[in-house]
């Protein structure tokens, strides 16, 4: 065989080398794998924790020489999400992190042993994902995204914005996932003279919206979750074109155009999970780890929504913004 042909070949089959394979051509190289359920790769907000994550784990001494980093991007659909799931527990990695609850829920399913660190997450010990936030068992550890509390805590928020709003659509679409925030919300509602209803995005984002703003004094509470993430951009328009006051979980859906949003800031999560993911490098174990709870909210208000809604922010509100968007 001609020298210029071996090489070919050996080029042509190299490329074909499964992930775990591949990775075994340095031992000194450590490999984590990455699941974003919500995020597509091209999606600002999902590069923004990437960079976070990457940046903390250089500052850590992990740098490109010796760890190596394979991202899946499932931008909110159910079955690449469960193909990539099993993918990369077959691959083998030291490390996978888990973004969102439907992403750890697929890897727990798959009962690998391989340390899991999780971001975005819930109720993890409601969900059977660990055995306590202090002491986790197990191989999952990572960071709590929200307390249930946060359903009536939203409702609050949207009716300092919006105070003429008398009835709150709450954005569905997983029941399991979703009923703590409703129940909250729902607890919350009497004291706000407000009613709460279940809107269920499921039938059809548009014409669900469209038939729920033909009642006057409405509004939304859009909840955490793949499929409202990966759809922000409609739900922010449709929002505003059916002049529907609505108050969103993450800072980066005000960002987009969305009236208001509260929530946890994850980038911060991110960090953590890099911290998480150099200590179980170096030998700590996921059950060892407590799971955190976040330390830092933040309020983030969209002056140029308001006004399209024809909506005034109450100054006591603004004072509290940690983000005004003009």
């Amino acid at each position: 065989m001609r020298r210029r042909e071996f090489i070919g070949l050996v080029g042509s089959v190299a490329a074909t080398w499964p992930l775990a394979a591949r990775a075994q051509q340095s031992t000194n190289v450590r490999r984590v794998g990455v699941l974003f359920a919500a995020y597509s790769e091209a999606d600002k907000a999902g590069q923004a924790r990437i960079t976070a994550f990457t940046k903390s784990l250089d500052g850590l001494g992990w740098g490109e020489s010796r760890i190596r980093i394979d991202y899946r991007w499932a931008a909110g659909n159910g079955e690449r999400l469960r193909a990539f799931a099993t993918e990369l527990t077959q691959s083998a990695p030291d490390v996978i992190v888990a973004a969102g609850d439907p992403a750890l829920s697929l890897l727990h399913r798959l009962k690998s042993n391989i340390p899991i660190v999780f971001t975005q997450v819930s109720e993890p010990v409601d969900s059977g994902f660990v055995a306590s936030l202090a002491r986790p068992g197990g191989n999952i550890t990572g960071f709590q995204n929200f307390e249930p509390a946060m359903g009536g805590k939203w409702l609050g928020v949207l009716k300092e914005i919006a105070p003429s709003v008398k009835r709150v659509g709450v954005l569905f679409t997983d029941a399991a996932f979703h009923a703590l925030f409703l129940r909250a919300a729902e607890n919350a509602a009497a004291s706000l003279n407000i009613s709460v209803v279940v809107v269920d995005i499921q039938q059809g984002l548009e014409s669900t919206i469209a038939k729920y703003a033909d009642e006057p004094n409405s509004g939304l509470i859009v909840l955490p979750h793949p499929q409202t993430i990966a759809n922000r951009g409609v739900i922010n328009s449709l929002a505003v074109r059916y002049r529907l006051p609505t108050i969103y979980p993450y800072r980066y859906f005000a960002a987009d155009g969305g009236l208001i949003a509260y929530g946890p800031d994850q980038i911060d999560q991110w960090r953590g999970a890099a911290r998480y993911v150099d200590r179980i490098l170096k030998g700590e174990k996921p059950a060892d780890l407590p799971v955190q709870a976040p330390t830092k909210y933040e309020l983030a208000i969209n002056l140029k929504t308001a006004k399209a809604l024809g909506l005034t922010v109450p100054p006591q509100l603004l004072s509290r913004a940690d983000e005004v968007i003009e």
